[in-house]
């Protein structure tokens, strides 16, 4: 990864599903909310619809199925940043890109983290322990799911009657804000060193 500074980062994205998260990035650099370019984007499954939604953008797009092509590809990429955008597997750390990687994460953690927790079943889980709020974190990325210095996170109310759907609806809104901000912070963070 290179250690060049400049105002727009190159971003890595890592999905393992339908890329409503590379959407929200891809609009909001489109339309100048968001200061970045996309680098290219991969995922651990062939059949993620997020692949197809980054090829409709003309952006490289690839399947990568074991960590060790995953960060080959990643170094070859030359990317600024990898941000980890509904990706299942945890990606190891190596030297080369600590302090580059950023998860986005439905709960507000240390809450409702860890492995296998991820899409409604956070949010049920939630709801089960009746929390009054929710959230998401935006988090750099150590060797532990979900685990990692929080850079931002965003709150929610759990109203009365929510399920998981309606739950996953706030916090997905919230994410939408949460880590293009996150994005931006740590860049300028990692930019004025």
């Amino acid at each position: 990864m290179a250690s060049r500074v400049i105002q727009r980062p190159r971003l890595a994205v890592l999905l393992s599903g339908s890329g409503r998260t590379l959407q929200n990035l891809l609009d909001r650099i489109g339309d100048g909310r968001m200061h970045a370019a996309i680098a290219g984007v991969g995922s651990d499954r062939a059949d993620a619809f997020g692949l197809q939604r980054a090829m409709d953008h003309g952006l490289e797009a690839r399947t990568l199925k074991d960590g060790s092509a995953t960060l080959s590809w990643l170094s070859e990429l030359d990317a600024d940043l990898i941000i980890l955008a509904g990706y299942l597997r945890l990606l190891p750390i190596v030297p080369e890109f600590q302090n580059r990687v950023l998860n986005i994460h439905p709960s507000l953690l240390p809450k409702f983290g860890g492995k296998g927790m991820h899409g409604e079943r956070v949010h049920a889980a939630v709801l089960a322990a009746r929390e009054t709020e929710s959230g998401c974190t935006v988090h750099l990325c150590n060797d532990k799911y979900d685990d990692g210095r929080i850079i931002l996170q965003a709150r929610v109310p759990v109203q009365p009657g929510d399920d998981a759907k309606t739950l996953a609806a706030r916090v997905f809104a919230a994410e939408c804000e949460a880590l293009p901000a996150a994005i931006a912070l740590h860049w300028r963070t990692l930019t004025s060193a």
